[in-house]
């Protein structure tokens, strides 16, 4: 058996409030445990959104009472409340920032609100970004002259991942991510799957994921964007976009590893230790992952604990199945048991950078 420690994952939709019939705090926590994952983040486009202090205070106390692994929660960025998310910086992951078309209801468009949420936001605490293209260099051009942390979430494309090289080279202090089905999965597979495939970021080309590959050395972490919807609205006339993902990370990264794409080490780095450095997360260090490294099996929708019960990744053969995870020192998930009862997780919040 291989140990790892508890893996964080700093980009998921829990769906709760307002999504439960697609996933809920329970369930997604269910399936962070289920794929070695201990410590989650969530992501704030929620019905209604976690923009306030309000919001935030049901979203903790849904946590306390419903979650299997720590969830910690991020504050989204609208046109009009840059005081209001900064002064719950304490108590919130980072900021998020939608700068393009998504799911949700959360996207800045106009430029006085961008500038007073990099004003308003206590330095030194992360922005996280949903920026790609062209939005990608405005994000990063903010966070320079205003001497903020920025985030670059689910990086996909060759040119993104050109300009966050050049932007670190020349001294920007930002971090991204890549996510799973941006490593695996192509623009070939997106048609493949029609509306099971439909994601933002789009899948992209083969030449762009080779460039994810290649330049690995930028990336600083790996996170699902797990973003569950039911079959039934993924097959409706206007499928939402979003792809689960918190069960098939690791078997897909271990796969990685036996092709010898990854190390082991880099796996680690990417999955824990620099995501609760970029994201200041308390420790877990009673939470650790025994996977059998050797288990080969293939990706499948049964048994899975998200509540969408499906993956883009289905008949996909992969090396490496979680076994037993423990969290706190408790066996919390074994052999597809969860062991832990709800409100066993605990509210995520960031430590200060002089602790």
């Amino acid at each position: 058996m291989l140990e790892l420690p508890g893996l964080v994952d700093v980009h998921v939709h829990l769906r709760q409030p307002g999504g439960e019939h697609k996933e809920n705090i329970r369930s997604g926590s269910a399936a962070a445990l289920a794929g070695g994952v201990t410590m989650i983040l969530d992501m704030p486009n929620t019905t209604p959104p976690l923009v306030n202090t309000a919001a935030m205070e049901r979203k903790q106390a849904l946590v306390e009472s419903h979650a299997l692994c720590d969830v910690g929660s991020f504050v989204g960025a609208t046109e009009a409340n840059a005081a209001e998310a900064a002064s719950l910086a304490d108590r919130a992951s980072g900021l998020k920032i939608y700068l393009d078309q998504t799911y949700g209801p959360l996207r800045m468009h106009r430029l006085p609100a961008l500038i007073a949420h990099f004003c308003a936001w206590p330095a030194g605490r992360p922005i996280a970004v949903h920026a790609e293209g062209l939005s990608m260099a405005v994000a990063i051009g903010l966070a320079r002259s205003f001497g903020q942390r920025l985030h670059l979430c689910h990086v996909s494309r060759a040119d993104e991942v050109a300009l966050i090289r050049a932007a670190k080279e020349a001294g920007a202090a930002l971090t991204c991510e890549v996510t799973p089905h941006h490593l695996f999965l192509t623009e070939a597979d997106a048609r493949r799957l029609g509306p099971y495939g439909a994601m933002r970021p789009p899948l992209a080309s083969e030449a762009d994921v080779a460039a994810l590959w290649a330049n690995l050395d930028v990336v600083d972490c790996i996170a699902t964007d797990h973003a569950p919807h039911t079959r039934s609205e993924k097959e409706g006339e206007s499928a939402p976009p979003g792809v689960p993902g918190l069960e098939t990370m690791l078997p897909l990264l271990l796969t990685a590893v036996a092709e010898g794409r990854l190390t082991l080490e880099r796996l680690v780095e990417l999955t824990h230790d620099a995501p609760r450095c970029i994201f200041d997360l308390p420790d877990q260090a009673k939470a650790r992952v025994w996977v059998e490294l050797n288990a080969r099996h293939v990706l499948e929708s049964t048994n899975l604990q998200t509540k969408c019960g499906w993956t883009p990744f289905e008949g996909m053969p992969v090396r490496g199945k979680v076994r037993e995870v423990v969290l706190r020192g408790q066996t919390a998930y074994k052999d597809g048991i969860i062991s832990v009862q709800p409100g066993y997780g605990r509210v995520v919040r960031p430590m200060n950078r002089s602790s």
